[in-house]
């Protein structure tokens, strides 16, 4: 169940942050990706650079961090959502309690009341802290919350003594785990979905075409997170330029034609995102050779393609959900907003060629997701995002 998940493993400041490490390890052994927050307690154990290297992320410990960009501080909102499990191996009486009082004073304990996924805690501590009546109630108070809780082993501690308060075996870390997943069910459980990406090509010749620079990343997120969610996905796709997911399938398609024609076949699904940016305009005349140079005309006429949005708007079923992404680069609201008006769709996906770090091509993305009473922004990593949209139409 652990593969191709998503971990948020958070480390605390006790002598067992050391097997964290390993611990991340085990998880990416299993198929997981882990992404890791620490506290500064936790730091002074284990080096940032370890858990940098090992998980190929930047990890979080500060929610105002130094030395990065000031909108950093909403990565906890981000991996909240972008989780299906969040692990703390080791976990500190001091944080279990700020846990079991929701404090929130450094970015794990933040991330811990924005994740919507379960929550495993494995409490590690020495001595006779572990049966103490704080630790007790802390423990009761946070398994009240919904949390699980992994004893610890018992054995030979750091003090010297020996007692209960060791972190569990890994393999007993991963088997809770791999339980906790299996027993959750997606919030698209049983709905078939299917999602459009990349570009489309109308072509003027054999060799030459009318395109976009779409790469079909911001689309593939949306598949991924719509399977992880629990759907049965379908992927329409033009020529992307991303690796496709194996575990999905996926149909190629090449004209707004083809894709209109592919998105009619499965215009029953439950939700439908269109993510695609689809060319507005064809060729009149497609020639069937090449066009030489010598004698092409400096013009070329075009008429308009279907419209694929607008015609899922008007053919919608009842309790189906259409999904539908907008990029401008002038008025941004606005314009999205009469585009979910006028193409009949529940919710559009918005954002702007001239807002850095979104739109074609790149790893992340800035959005805005526009219902009809709704309008929340998100920004991220392009799975990030996807986790973000789809999280909260589908709470």
């Amino acid at each position: 169940m652990l593969s191709g998940k998503r971990i948020v493993l958070g480390v605390t400041g006790g002598i067992a942050a050391y097997k964290a490490a390993f611990l991340l390890r085990e998880f990416q052994k299993a198929g997981a990706e882990v992404r890791v927050t620490m506290t500064p307690s936790a730091t002074r154990f284990v080096g940032l650079e370890t858990f940098a290297s090992l998980s190929q992320h930047e990890v979080a410990v500060d929610i105002f961090p130094k030395d990065t960009q000031s909108t950093d501080w909403t990565r906890h909102i981000n991996w909240g959502e972008w989780a299906d499990l969040f692990v703390i191996a080791p976990c500190t009486a001091n944080t279990l309690s700020k846990i079991a009082s929701g404090i929130s004073d450094n970015m794990l304990t933040s991330t811990i009341l924005a994740a919507r996924s379960p929550i495993l805690i494995c409490p590690t501590m020495d001595g006779e802290m572990y049966e103490s009546p704080s630790v007790t109630e802390n423990l009761k108070k946070v398994q009240e919350f919904g949390f699980y809780v992994l004893e610890p082993a018992s054995g030979f501690l750091a003090s010297g003594l020996e007692g209960k308060g060791r972190l569990p075996e890994f393999e007993d870390i991963l088997a809770k785990a791999d339980e906790i997943i299996g027993s959750v069910e997606g919030p698209l459980a049983d709905k078939k979905v299917v999602v459009t990406a990349g570009p489309t090509r109308e072509f003027i010749d054999p060799v030459r075409f009318i395109s976009n620079p779409s790469s079909g990343k911001m689309g593939v997120a949306m598949a991924e997170e719509a399977a992880r969610l629990g759907a049965e996905v379908k992927l329409i796709h033009g020529p992307v330029s991303t690796p496709l997911p194996e575990d999905i399938h996926s149909t190629a398609v090449v004209s707004a034609q083809d894709m209109f024609e592919a998105i009619q076949s499965h215009s029953d699904a439950d939700v439908i995102i269109m993510a695609a940016a689809v060319s507005d305009f064809t060729p009149e005349e497609q020639h069937e050779h090449k066009v030489k140079k010598e004698f092409g005309e400096s013009s070329i006429s075009l008429k308009k393609t279907q419209d694929i949005l607008a015609w899922l708007g008007e053919h919608k079923k009842d309790g189906q959900t259409l999904i539908g992404f907008a990029m401008e680069t002038e008025n941004l609201i606005e314009n999205a907003t009469a585009k979910l008006e006028r193409k009949n769709a529940d919710w559009i996906v918005a954002n702007s060629l001239t807002t850095e770090g979104a739109g074609f091509g790149v790893d992340t993305n800035h959005v805005h997701l526009i219902g009809k009473n709704s309008n929340k922004e998100f920004k991220g990593t392009k799975q990030e995002v996807a986790a973000s949209v789809l999280g909260n139409i589908f709470q």
